[in-house]
């Protein structure tokens, strides 16, 4: 193993928002958009962005458009005085030179951490040692602290369990997990076994609080593209000891996430769109929800835009 790299940003406890891609009428990256989308985050008191993660379309772009979003967002968030503000950066592949040379485009585009989903589409000739040997080597090499990204529903249904995450978190370079398999006893476990300063965060805004609970540091939900003071705001009430607020507000939360849920990252654009005037059509062959879904995505979202405006 190679040393962590000298520096590191630590993470701060809160809310990170993995961010949607944004696109013109003509399927190029809308960079206004990209912009402006960072900026409004930032202004709401988020603790951090993710882009290329699954709501950001990472499978959509090249490689020459990943570091494209990754350039325009750390440019936002620097110019509007957000400089400090963590920039993480989706690197998963399935090969291990390919993932490599993602988080050096990465580091060299301007994010701070990479996180990585495990590959998976050989997934009957990878064990767990494989896995965890594949993280070892990606931190090895990447120039950038490196996360791990839990999700089973985008790897095939892989769902790395504590022990093999603990193994994983074992690594100096390794600095954090995001847990999109909502499992909150795995969340427990690795807060217990993972050595001071690793980041552990849930994966979706309908379990903040209860990740919190446990002693998570946060959460990394595409929810929070839409009502990101909501989210912050059950950090604040937990932190602050006001539990009934904070169950009120997730509660809230909960049922819009579940909409969220059902209608994937062009759900969450669509309801940008509606709700702020800017969130586009997804990259082909993906598309708009349809009418039916849009209603159940308006009615929805009615409770938690209510609340998030209320916070502004």
């Amino acid at each position: 193993m190679t040393e962590s790299p000298a520096q590191v940003r630590p993470l701060p406890d809160g809310v990170y928002v993995p961010t949607v891609a944004f696109f013109k009428d003509n399927d190029d990256i809308d960079l206004e958009a990209t912009q402006r989308h960072a900026i409004h985050l930032a202004e709401a008191g988020v603790a951090g962005l993710v882009v290329h993660g699954s709501n950001g379309e990472a499978v959509h772009l090249s490689r020459e458009e990943r570091s494209l979003v990754i350039k325009t967002t750390r440019a936002a968030l620097d110019q509007s005085d957000h400089h400090l503000m963590p920039l993480i950066a989706g690197c998963g592949a399935q090969s291990t030179r390919e993932t490599i040379q993602l988080c050096r485009d990465a580091a060299n585009a301007g994010a701070n951490y990479a996180i990585i989903l495990p590959p998976a589409y050989y997934g009957g000739l990878l064990n767990t040692s494989k896995i965890v040997q594949h993280f070892y080597d990606v931190a090895d090499s990447s120039p950038i602290p490196v996360m791990i990204y839990n999700y089973p529903g985008a790897c095939s249904g892989l769902d790395l369990s504590s022990d093999a995450i603990l193994e994983i978190a074992k690594h100096p370079n390794v600095h954090g997990v995001k847990l999109t398999c909502g499992n909150t006893g795995k969340l427990a476990r690795i807060v217990d076994g993972a050595r001071p300063g690793f980041f552990v965060a849930g994966g979706s805004a309908d379990f903040i609080l209860q990740g919190l609970v446990v002693g998570g540091n946060g959460t990394i939900a595409g929810t929070a593209n839409l009502v990101p003071r909501a989210c912050v705001r059950i950090c604040e009430l937990f932190h602050a000891g006001e539990l009934k607020e904070a169950r009120r507000l997730q509660a809230i939360v909960a049922k819009a996430d579940w909409i969220a849920i059902q209608t994937g990252f062009a759900g969450v654009k669509a309801a940008l769109q509606h709700f702020e005037g800017y969130g586009g059509e997804p990259r082909k062959p993906c598309g708009l929800p349809s009418s039916e879904q849009m209603d159940m995505i308006t009615n929805g979202f009615e409770e938690v835009m209510a609340l998030e405006q209320s916070l502004v």
